[in-house]
């Protein structure tokens, strides 16, 4: 974050991929949705993007790529963000995503630190993104549950973050993204020193998905079992494929927010009224190990 005196703060992020599904311009509409992620996930306002492209120089044709670019622009434009340029370079991968500028107030700023004791945790969007864009690569996922997980990946942050911006009790917030579940929600617990504990029972998930867990484990799914195993704590009744979903990397997730349980009811009322299908999923109490626990 910068702060101006006397206006605004700027917060800034930048994110990009390879494709995750077949359609060029989806993909850049779910690239656009991603990167625009993070500056929702802070309470900011995003403003402006700068596009970041990689390209083969001789395996992709240009009708492609302009499907790419324009799916990207119209996701942008939804979102109010001016384009104001960017940089494409040649690599034999497919990459595309955005750098994004954000206004926001510094007095209002949401981090992954301010969860308290008591806090009722809420997600706006259901897992298993990451599960299906595997499966999408081998052939192995429906239509329907690619059309469900079009949809979320699709689907901006930008009426969620909007609901809870001027609401008070309303005390961390955090994207679920390539750190999955596990990953974004052990951070929150760590660095607001608080457990988080979420029941498997609650947790939304993408129709379809569990079925297809056990073989559509990506390679980031390891890799944030590996690196985050030690912050998360299942009880004795998970089911492994639970256990798995919950290091799944998302794209384009929803997001995790903790608010007092005063609170609590106005902001669920305020997120279905935008239109979000928002789900409490858990609370947080007293640190300790500061972990999260899935029972």
């Amino acid at each position: 974050m910068y702060a101006w005196e006397g206006g605004p703060a700027l917060v800034q992020t930048v994110d990009f991929f390879t494709p995750i599904v077949d359609d060029p311009y989806i993909y850049g509409q779910i690239a656009a949705a991603n990167s625009l992620s993070d500056v929702y996930a802070m309470g900011a306002r995003p403003v402006t993007a700068l596009a970041i492209a990689a390209f083969p120089e001789d395996e992709i044709d240009s009708e492609t790529i302009s499907a790419i670019f324009r799916g990207g622009f119209d996701k942008l434009r939804e979102a109010g963000v001016a384009l104001l340029g960017g940089h494409t370079v040649r690599d034999r991968e497919i990459k595309f995503g955005y750098s994004v500028t954000g206004a926001v107030d510094p007095a209002r700023i949401l981090t992954n630190a301010g969860a308290k004791p008591g806090d009722r945790l809420i997600l706006t969007k259901p897992l298993g993104t990451g599960i299906v864009g595997t499966a999408i690569k081998f052939g192995r996922a429906s239509t329907a549950v690619v059309e469900h997980a079009v949809a979320s990946m699709r689907t901006l942050n930008k009426a969620a973050a909007e609901a809870i911006a001027n609401l008070d009790g309303v005390h961390a917030c955090t994207d679920i993204t390539g750190f999955g579940l596990a990953g974004h929600a052990s951070e929150m617990a760590a660095a607001s020193h608080v457990t988080l504990t979420m029941a498997a029972a609650d947790l939304p998930i993408i129709p379809g998905v569990i079925e297809m867990v056990s073989s559509n484990k990506s390679g980031g799914m390891g890799t944030n079992r590996e690196h985050f195993g030690s912050g998360v704590e299942f009880g004795p009744d998970v089911d492994g494929e639970i256990r798995d979903l919950v290091f799944d990397p998302q794209t384009s997730g929803g997001l995790l927010i903790a608010v007092s349980e005063a609170a609590a009811g106005g902001v669920m009322s305020a997120l279905q009224t935008a239109g979000v299908s928002a789900r409490f999923v858990g609370s947080a109490s007293p640190g300790g190990i500061s972990k999260l626990r899935i029972s």
